[in-house]
């Protein structure tokens, strides 16, 4: 069960809370996030609900039978909106776009993607500045100091940051400089991260496991908000199956299916999906039809020179293309729904 208190409750009215469930066969376990304050209780006793509910201090009592609870649209029917700042959301019935290179290589690459970025009105710049690749000899990012250069460049023009952080420590030393921490494939199921993630006020976009479930990425974004942040996007960025016609699978299935099982928004990553430069309009588009509330694609001026996955990255025309398309298919999709 979640137990979502009041404002005002007093330690005497939590405690005979707490008391009264442990007695049910319940195990509590406060969770503090920076919108609220709940408790989520464990068990398996059945109990008529009212006998908690008419306590004081409550504000909402929900049974969420899923094992990951807060994250659950059981408990939160109305979706979750992560505000930005700015006027810059990521929200049901809304489309964002995210764009960038894979990853962040000069300060002249930089300046030329802001542009494109605001000659298409697009407010969300996606990049890396530590790098996880499968080869060790392969770039691996231009690091703090990158990171640093690019938000005072973002800053600037208005621009919000989107970057991986892939351990820990980068954490705190990251947080002046990026909007949405994004946690990568790799880093799904680092439950240290999730668990630190859970600490800041910030926004984290989870990433799908590279052969993750639907279940394991929602139980990953459960660390976090479990950890004490409510600010969480999930990606679907395809997964790994036995099909070798392209780097990954889509899986649009996910959309739909995340949207009905969780309250938090979702972004689909085509770039990533099929890996496939020529593909990856449809499947942004595709996605955009599936009910996502974002898509995150990758842009280059050069996509041939680009220093990482190239061979999935648009350039500025076919950026620019594709955006367009998304908001016109968005509002093609909300005409639908009219429907």
């Amino acid at each position: 069960m979640i137990i979502q208190l009041k404002q005002d409750i007093s330690e005497r009215q939590k405690e005979s809370l707490i008391k009264e469930v442990n007695e049910i066969g319940y195990k509590i376990t406060e969770v503090k996030t920076q919108l609220g304050d709940y408790l989520v209780g464990i068990g398996k006793s059945d109990f008529d609900i009212r006998r908690i509910g008419q306590k004081e201090g409550i504000e909402d009592i929900h049974i969420v039978s899923d094992e990951y609870k807060l994250v659950s649209k059981k408990w939160k029917a109305k979706p979750t909106s992560i505000d930005l700042g700015d006027g810059v959301f990521i929200k049901d019935g809304d489309m964002a776009i995210m764009a960038g290179p894979c990853s962040i290589e000069s300060e002249e690459q930089i300046r030329k993607v802001i542009q494109h970025l605001k000659d298409n009105n697009i407010k969300m710049m996606r990049g890396g500045v530590f790098k996880p690749r499968s080869s060790p000899y392969a770039f691996r990012g231009l690091g703090l100091e990158g990171l640093k250069l690019w938000y005072e460049l973002a800053q600037e023009a208005g621009i919000k940051i989107v970057t991986e952080v892939m351990q820990v420590s980068q954490i705190e030393e990251m947080y002046p400089y990026v909007d949405i921490y994004q946690v990568g494939a790799r880093n799904t199921q680092n439950f240290n991260l999730l668990d630190e993630l859970g600490k800041v006020d910030k926004a984290v976009m989870i990433k799908r496991g590279i052969s993750g479930t639907i279940e394991e990425l929602l139980q990953s974004a459960e660390y976090v908000f479990s950890g004490g942040n409510e600010k969480l996007i999930l990606c679907e960025r395809g997964i790994r199956t036995y099909e070798k016609a392209s780097r990954n699978t889509l899986d649009l299935n996910a959309v739909p299916i995340l949207k009905a099982k969780s309250h938090l928004p979702v972004v689909v990553d085509p770039s990533h999906g099929i890996g496939i430069r020529a593909y990856v309009p449809q499947m942004a588009l595709s996605g955009v039809m599936s009910g996502a509330d974002g898509i995150i694609y990758e842009t280059h001026e050069i996509p041939e020179k680009a220093y990482s996955d190239g061979q999935q990255t648009l350039d500025f025309a076919q950026s620019a293309l594709l955006a367009d398309q998304i908001r016109k298919t968005f509002a093609m999709r909300k005409t639908f729904a009219l429907l």
